[in-house]
């Protein structure tokens, strides 16, 4: 049974972007990804995110990510929103992957921008509507075009918002007025997806955050989005001060290599990379290091 939700927060306020744990030859640990899941979810988190950038989904069989989704719910998801990915460039396997999610037993998809093949509006429009009428689950957008290429426009946002099924957007557009105004416009749930701007996105109305820093510190998310939905904007602004250096330590590189890195330091399941990702060098992990611990994290 998934966990409880609201109109507003559809998927809880907290939700970390959830590494895809290997083993030593580089194959899926499925235990790992069980311990790892519940160990984000004990530190408090309301959801995770599988099969998402931050969990290599590009280099993921879909084999692995069937097996992934059904392993987190196993181990969390009486108690947490397990999100499934199924984001890619191709209408047909982004439904493909998504009905094997719900089958899997995911408790709603995420699903990006298709990258790379530049879409217009109406392209968008069309492979969201059809991944949303795939399945029964609710549907997060995933706007990231630093990534994909293309933004999704907020006159489209407004008419995918009128899907039953489509209910909530991951900002990482990194634009403060345009997420003002879709916000205002569509009624969607609006999450960060840009850890820098967690705090400025609840300020012009976001409901929480899909997080890559929520590896190391979820107990500070979870107090910082407390802290201002409960009008403590004070708090708030003195947590988020405190987390800088952790928002620019996990991003100096890609966010995938950094929270395995962590993950590794912290003596919680992570592993290898995938390639065309490859590991922190002896200088990057201790600039790490410096960066955690001056943001808090114990290493």
């Amino acid at each position: 049974m998934a966990p409880t939700s609201t109109p507003q927060t559809p998927f809880g306020r907290v939700l970390t972007a959830m590494v895809s744990p290997f083993a030593a030859d580089g194959s899926l640990d499925v235990e790992g990804a069980q311990r790892l899941a519940a160990h984000l979810v004990d530190a408090g988190n309301d959801g995770l995110i599988v099969n998402g950038t931050t969990g290599e989904s590009p280099t993921t069989s879909d084999v692995e990510k069937t097996r992934l989704v059904r392993a987190v719910v196993e181990a969390v998801g009486d108690r947490a929103h397990v999100v499934a990915g199924v984001g890619t460039n191709d209408t047909r396997h982004s439904i493909e992957l998504a009905r094997a999610a719900e089958e899997a037993g995911a408790h709603g998809l995420l699903t990006v921008t298709p990258y790379y093949n530049k879409p217009p509006q109406e392209g968008l429009l069309r492979h969201f509507t059809a991944i949303a009428d795939a399945t029964a689950l609710p549907v997060m957008l995933y706007d990231i075009p630093g990534r994909t290429g293309v933004p999704i426009n907020t006159e489209t946002m407004v008419r995918l918002a009128e899907h039953p099924r489509i209910v909530a957007n991951k900002d990482a557009k990194g634009d403060l007025g345009r997420a003002s105004w879709a916000i205002a416009t569509t009624g969607l749930a609006w999450y960060s997806g840009d850890d820098m701007l967690n705090l400025p996105l609840l300020s012009v109305g976001a409901v929480g955050f899909v997080s890559v820093v929520g590896h190391v510190v979820t107990p500070e998310l979870r107090a910082l989005v407390d802290a201002h939905s409960g009008g403590d904007v004070a708090k708030a602004t003195e947590i988020h001060q405190k987390l800088l250096p952790v928002f620019t330590g996990m991003f100096r590189t890609q966010g995938v290599i950094t929270s395995k890195a962590a993950l590794g330091l912290l003596g919680l399941p992570g592993g290898p990379l995938r390639l065309p990702l490859v590991g922190l060098t002896p200088e990057e992990t201790d600039q790490l290091k410096r960066d955690l611990t001056a943001g808090g994290v114990q290493i």
